[in-house]
């Protein structure tokens, strides 16, 4: 009784969202036609001068080894309501002051500029996104992007406050969430959080697949980062939560940025993991890999839900990387380990005299209204950004640092790039 009460209160939120998901083939398809007033069988001549203007992936997202990167990472602050081992310096950090850090409007402005050149897909990230006080009509507007192409938007977070916002979330949008936890105990939770707030972590992972279950068809991945010593005892357990429930548990190598004392002893291993789960499901199976997965997928027959390995540490993925990250300081990062960024907040500033764009200077510079006349191809205004972007990805290295060679290079802590 209670499931259908939730089914009619969350049903417009969910035609939305697969409104939302539909909308990057919806032109081509025969309800997507009658939805934009398209005809059902264009005429002969009009369907050839559509074929003759479907554009190339954009030059600017192309590296020199021919990864096209269609996917963007935006991380939208530098706070968070919880104190990690692997992401937060125990000292704390400094955060950015508030004028150095993106507005709204200067995100929606980038997340528009790179889906017109062929962004498919965007993910919200921090520090921790859902404290950012506007977040839901953040969304709203990059959610806007789905006429011009946008298909995935998603979310990571680590929960604490994610099942207040989630309904609002799901109607702005949100197609996928990936959800840090890396403990099923309360009270390991805490130490390796440095914060309580379990229940209410769960509390957001049981009303997603609440959701789910009336057809939100939000996509759900918890992510483990598993810690010698520390957390390597749950990971049957983790595993034991897809016996029953239709997620994906991925491990996580545990990986060296600035301030969290990584070393080689800590790190348990993909291969290390997979021994371990394989000694108590000896039947798990691997599945089949899509070309830009970051992680190894297996199944136990039977089980409902998946398990993945991200391994950046032991066997990168590097080959067919297609993401770039900006940080909540308006940085373009190429590469998570790379420690080379180039400003794109200072570019976009140039025109307001440096500070920083809010609703009234987005309107009266008309920034968005350029991207959308020319459809994605660059008017002169933005041809300086996607020129510094072009230069940017066009460096990207073919692959990252080695573990060895990680320990000692300088980079961001976790929570400064975005995770």
């Amino acid at each position: 009784m209670a499931e259908r009460g939730l089914a009619r209160r969350i049903a417009p939120l969910i035609q939305l969202s697969q409104n939302f998901r539909t909308q990057g083939n919806f032109r081509d398809s025969g309800v997507g036609r009658r939805y934009l007033g398209i005809p059902s069988e264009p005429p002969q001549h009009q369907r050839s001068f559509e074929e003759q203007t479907v554009r190339p992936f954009s030059d600017f997202l192309t590296d020199k080894f021919h990864r096209q990167h269609d996917y963007l990472r935006i991380s939208l602050t530098e706070r968070c309501n919880l104190r990690c081992l692997y992401c937060m310096p125990e000292e704390g950090i400094d955060l950015s002051p508030q004028p150095q850090l993106l507005t709204s409007p200067e995100i929606v402005y980038l997340s528009s500029l790179f889906v017109s050149q062929g962004v498919t897909k965007i993910r919200l990230t921090g520090g921790e996104p859902t404290v950012r006080k506007d977040i839901v009509p953040l969304m709203q507007e990059i959610g806007k992007l789905r006429k011009d192409g946008l298909q995935e938007l998603c979310l990571t977070t680590n929960g604490i406050s994610l099942h207040r916002k989630l309904d609002q979330m799901v109607e702005a949008g949100l197609t996928g969430v990936n959800l840090s936890l890396d403990t099923l105990d309360p009270f390991q939770f805490q130490i390796m959080t440095r914060r309580t707030g379990f229940e209410a972590v769960m509390k957001s992972i049981d009303r997603i697949l609440e959701m789910n279950r009336v057809g939100a068809s939000i996509k759900l991945k918890i992510n483990c980062v598993v810690m010698r010593g520390l957390n390597d005892r749950e990971i049957i357990p983790f595993v034991e939560l897809c016996r029953k429930k239709p997620i994906e548990v991925r491990f996580i190598e545990y990986m060296p940025f600035g301030g969290n004392k990584w070393n080689k002893g800590k790190m348990f291993s993909y291969q290390e993991i997979l021994a371990v789960i394989r000694e108590r499901y000896p039947t798990l199976v691997k599945l089949h890999d899509h070309k830009n997965d970051t992680s190894k997928t297996y199944q136990v027959p039977g089980f409902k839900g998946y398990v993945g390995f991200i391994t950046s540490m032991t066997h990168n993925f590097c080959g067919t990387c297609n993401r770039l990250r900006i940080t909540s300081d308006g940085n373009l990062k190429v590469c998570l380990f790379g420690n080379s960024e180039v400003s794109l907040r200072d570019i976009i500033r140039k025109e307001n005299h440096g500070q920083p764009i809010d609703e009234e200077a987005l309107k009266r510079l008309c920034l968005l209204d350029t991207i959308q006349e020319n459809r994605g191809l660059a008017s002169e205004r933005e041809h300086e950004i996607l020129d510094i972007i072009g230069m940017a990805v066009k460096r990207k290295k073919a692959k990252h640092a080695s573990m060895d060679e990680l320990k000692n290079m300088k980079n961001r802590p976790m929570i400064l790039i975005g995770g």
